[in-house]
C-alpha cells in the first residue's frame, strides 16, 4: 500500500468515518483486488457515488490527493471531478476543445503576467471577462488577474489544466511571431505589394511555419482562411492541431508566395492546383507536395511534409502482434499469388509495402512497383509513377510491367476492376502481387474483390493473405498516468484482456505538445487463406462464415490487439476504440 492511500485512510479514522478494524479491511481488499480506494468504500457502503465525490473535493481543497491522482485512487474522471469543483464553488466548467476562445483577447496582455497567474483569458462580453484559472480557488491569484481589468468584472471558470497549458503554448508562438506579422504589414502596404516575392517577411513566416510543423512531428500543414482570420493546422499523430491563427490579411501575400514557390499560376484561383518544392529546414532537406482548392472564402491550401532523408523502416520495426508478424512474414514468402494491405487512408499501408519489398529484395529477384506517386525510393527495385496525362494509368503500366520479367510487383493502388484482374492474372501465373485496398478489416477485402467483378474461382486460387491496419497514437512516456476503467467498460473488453493489465491516460507535457500522445503505432490483423477458406471463397461463403473459420484458425481481430496494446499501456483504451471499433 502506497503512502497516499496510508494518508487517506489515516484521514477516513481521524474524522470518524471508518474504524481501524474497516481500514485493515480496505487495505486487505486493496492489495488483493484490482479496485481502486473509491470502489471499496462505495462497494462497502460506506459513501454512496455522490457522497464520494463531495469527499474527493474536500481531500483536495486540503490538498491530500492532487488533481491527477483523482481518478487512480478514485475512479472519478478529471472532467467529472472538475464540474463538481465548479458546481461547489458556483463557477462555471468549460470544455475549452469545444470553444472557441477570444485570442485578440490575450494578445493586448502581458503574457508573462498570464504565464505567472496560470490566468487563460475565454471570451467578454460588455460586463465581464471570462478567465480560466489553473486552481480556481486560489484566491490571492483572482484578485490579482481582477487588478489586470479594472474596467470589467472577472468572472472565473473552471477548466481542465491541461487544456490551459496547451492554449498558453498557442499564445505564446503566436507573441513570438507578432514582431514578423507587423513587418509583413509593413512591406504590404510599401511598394512589395505589388510583387509578394519581394516581401522577405512573407518568406520569414513560411520557414517558420514549416519549421514548426516539422518539430512537431507533423506530416501535413493546412493553412484555410475564415472570414476572419487565417488559421493554420498541422497534422500530428493523425490528428489535426491548430498551431497559428493570423488576422485576414496576412493570407493573401503568404498564398501567393506559396503558389510562387511551387511554381503554380498564382492568378489562377477559381480551380484547384497542385505543385511542390523543397527546402533546407534544420539543416534537413525536405520536399514539400501542395495542392489548392476554391473554397468561399479563398483557397483551402494544403502541404504534405516529405523527409527525403527518411530511413525505411523494418518489417520487425512496424510493432505487430508477434502471431500477426509471422503469419504476415510466411506469406511474403509465397512463390506466387497476391497479398492485399488493407485500411483507410494515412493508414500507413505504403509504410507496409515498403517494408515488406526491403525485407525480401535481393540481387536474384527482379522487383517492379507501379505508384502514385513515388513517394520514397528502394534500392533493388525499379519504381514507375503513373501518370494519366501520358496515358500510364495503373493498368497501362501494369501490363508492360508483365513483359519485363519480374518475380515481385507492388501496385500502390488498386482502383479499378481492369487492374485488380490483370493483378489477380499476374499472381496466377507465378508472379507474387502486393497492393493495397481500402477496406475497414481483412474479411472485407473478399467480399470487396467480388463486389468488383472478379470470379469467385479466380479470387480463391490466387489470394495469399489479407492484412488489414490502423494507426494508434502512442502515450507519452513523459506525461502518462495510471488510470482505472469503469467496471461496465472492463466487462465489455474481458475476452480480449491479458492476465495482468493496467491502464493508462493522457496527460500532455511540453515533450508532446500537451496532446499526451507521442508518436503512432501500428493495429494490424492478418488472414492468412488456407485451404478450407480458399475452398469457402470459391463457394462464395458469407462474410460471418468466413470470420467463424479464420477464429477457429486463430485468427486475432485488429480490436483485439487494440485491447492488448492499451492493457500493455502503450495506448489508451479510447483511442483504441476510435480507430478500431469492434
Amino acid at each position: 500500500m502506497d503512502e497516499i492511500t496510508k494518508n487517506l485512510l489515516n484521514d477516513l479514522i481521524k474524522n470518524r468515518i471508518i474504524d481501524e478494524n474497516s481500514a485493515n479491511k480496505i487495505s486487505q481488499k486493496l492489495e488483493t483486488t484490482k479496485s481502486t480506494l473509491g470502489d471499496i468504500l462505495v462497494q462497502n457502503g460506506f459513501f454512496s457515488k455522490e457522497d464520494l465525490l463531495i469527499l474527493v473535493i474536500e481531500f483536495y481543497k486540503k490538498g491530500s490527493i492532487k488533481l491527477e491522482e483523482v481518478n487512480a485512487y478514485f475512479a472519478i474522471s478529471v472532467e467529472e471531478f472538475l464540474q463538481a469543483i465548479a458546481k461547489s464553488l458556483k463557477l462555471e466548467y468549460m470544455d475549452l476543445d469545444s470553444f472557441d476562445i477570444d485570442y485578440r483577447m490575450a494578445s493586448k496582455l502581458p503574457l508573462s503576467q498570464l504565464k505567472k497567474f496560470n490566468a487563460l483569458p475565454v471570451r467578454e462580453d460588455e460586463i465581464n471577462v471570462y478567465i480560466a484559472l489553473k486552481d480556481p480557488m486560489d484566491m490571492n491569484v483572482q484578485e490579482s488577474v481582477q487588478r489586470i481589468f479594472p474596467r470589467k468584472l472577472v468572472k472565473i471558470v473552471v477548466a481542465e489544466p491541461s487544456q490551459i497549458d496547451k492554449y498558453m503554448n498557442k499564445i505564446e508562438l503566436g507573441e513570438s511571431i507578432k514582431g514578423l506579422i507587423s513587418e509583413i504589414r509593413k512591406e504590404l502596404t510599401s511598394s512589395a505589394a505589388e510583387n509578394p516575392q519581394e516581401s522577405s517577411g512573407i518568406l520569414k513566416l513560411i520557414e517558420i511555419i514549416l519549421k514548426t510543423s516539422i518539430l512537431a512531428r507533423g506530416s501535413d500543414i493546412h493553412i484555410e482562411p475564415t472570414e476572419n482570420n487565417c488559421i493554420v493546422r498541422s497534422r500530428i499523430d493523425g490528428m489535426l492541431t491548430e498551431t497559428f491563427i493570423f488576422d485576414k490579411d496576412i493570407y493573401p501575400p503568404l498564398a501567393s508566395r506559396l503558389k510562387l514557390l511551387s511554381n503554380m499560376d498564382i492568378a489562377e484561383k477559381r480551380k484547384p492546383q497542385d505543385g511542390r518544392f523543397s527546402a533546407t529546414i534544420l539543416a534537413k532537406e525536405y520536399d514539400f507536395r501542395i495542392s489548392t482548392l476554391p473554397i468561399l472564402n479563398g483557397e483551402s491550401i494544403v502541404i504534405r511534409i516529405l523527409d527525403k532523408s527518411k530511413v525505411m523502416i523494418k518489417l520487425e520495426e512496424l510493432g505487430m502482434h508477434e502471431k500477426n508478424f509471422n503469419k504476415f512474414q510466411k506469406a511474403m514468402h509465397a512463390p506466387y499469388g497476391i497479398i492485399f494491405v488493407t485500411g483507410p487512408t494515412g493508414s500507413g499501408k505504403t509504410t507496409t509495402l515498403y517494408a515488406a519489398l526491403n525485407a525480401i529484395k535481393s540481387v536474384q529477384r527482379k522487383i517492379i512497383t507501379v505508384e502514385d506517386p513515388v513517394e520514397y525510393q528502394l534500392n533493388l527495385t525499379q519504381q514507375t509513377q503513373v501518370n494519366e496525362k501520358a496515358g500510364l494509368t495503373f493498368a497501362a503500366a501494369l501490363r508492360s510491367i508483365l513483359r519485363q520479367d519480374p518475380d515481385i510487383i507492388m501496385i500502390g493502388e488498386v482502383r479499378d476492376q481492369e487492374t485488380l484482374r490483370i493483378a489477380i492474372q499476374a499472381a496466377l501465373t507465378g508472379h507474387l502481387v502486393f497492393s493495397t485496398l481500402h477496406t475497414n478489416d481483412a474479411v472485407s477485402a473478399v467480399t470487396r474483390v467480388m463486389d468488383m467483378g472478379i470470379e469467385p474461382y479466380l479470387l480463391s486460387g490466387s489470394l495469399v493473405a489479407i492484412e488489414a491496419q490502423r494507426l494508434v497514437r502512442k502515450l507519452c512516456p513523459h506525461c502518462k498516468t495510471k488510470t482505472v476503467l469503469p467496471a461496465s467498460t472492463l466487462e465489455s473488453i474481458a475476452r480480449s484482456l491479458p492476465e495482468n493489465y493496467q491502464f493508462y491516460k493522457n496527460v500532455g507535457c511540453e515533450k508532446c505538445s500537451q496532446t499526451g500522445y507521442l508518436g503512432r503505432e501500428m493495429l494490424s490483423e492478418i488472414l492468412p487463406i488456407s485451404e478450407k477458406i480458399s475452398s469457402m471463397i470459391a463457394q462464395e461463403s458469407s462474410k460471418k462464415e468466413i470470420l467463424d473459420q479464420a477464429m477457429a484458425e486463430g485468427f486475432v481481430d485488429m480490436f483485439t490487439d487494440g485491447v492488448i496494446r492499451a492493457a500493455n499501456g502503450i495506448t489508451t483504451l479510447d483511442e483504441v476504440i476510435r480507430v478500431a471499433k469492434s
